[in-house]
């Protein structure tokens, strides 16, 4: 029976719980499309020319409707520091096989052009976020890093809990720890 006013058009509560769960899936199967297999494949290819797993990439796409056109790492996940401004060799090795763009982040006390300058596999840095900087300052920052980059087309690579919030506050399409990328 169809409740009335605020009812979401879902399966009654009445019955037991195998009967509920076998309605629910069947309307999500009705609602989730079916890719033809050329499609997957096409899909698959690019989450590989990405560095990305098939779905990590797919619940980007899932998410946003769009294909990634770049990502943004954080220094702190390119492993650099002022000490050693270049990232580890395995780092730049992956990152030399990407096809998108790849930006940077420099947090402080690092700066852009040291980073930009001793890690020519990136295609430009700019200043992260200051830590304490409110949601508006970030959304700024990561603005004018993306430049004319769609920013629901940009994954954030982080490395920090702090870095996962620059991906709300930039409206950035997805957010992965550092780990998980170059894992």
């Amino acid at each position: 029976m169809m409740g009335g006013i605020g009812h979401n058009g879902g399966p009654s509560v009445e019955g037991g719980a195998s009967w509920r769960k076998h309605c629910w899936q069947s309307a999500r199967e009705r609602l989730l499309p079916t890719l033809p297999i050329e499609v997957v494949r096409l899909r698959v290819k690019r989450a590989k020319a990405l560095g990305l797993d098939y779905k990590t990439y797919a619940g980007v796409r899932a998410a946003t409707g769009h294909d990634v056109v770049a990502f943004l790492f954080s220094s702190n996940a390119l492993r650099v520091s002022l000490v050693r401004p270049a990232m580890p060799e395995d780092r730049a090795v992956k990152l030399a096989g990407v096809q998108c763009g790849r930006l940077a982040l420099a947090v402080a006390p690092l700066m852009p052009g040291m980073v930009e300058a001793a890690n020519p596999v990136l295609e430009g840095a700019h200043p992260a976020p200051y830590a304490l900087a409110g949601f508006g300052e970030v959304r700024a920052v990561l603005r004018q890093a993306l430049g004319k980059l769609p920013s629901d087309r940009v994954i954030l690579v982080g490395d920090m809990a702090l870095e996962r919030d620059w991906c709300a506050a930039g409206r950035l399409a997805g957010y992965l720890p550092a780990e998980r990328y170059f894992g």
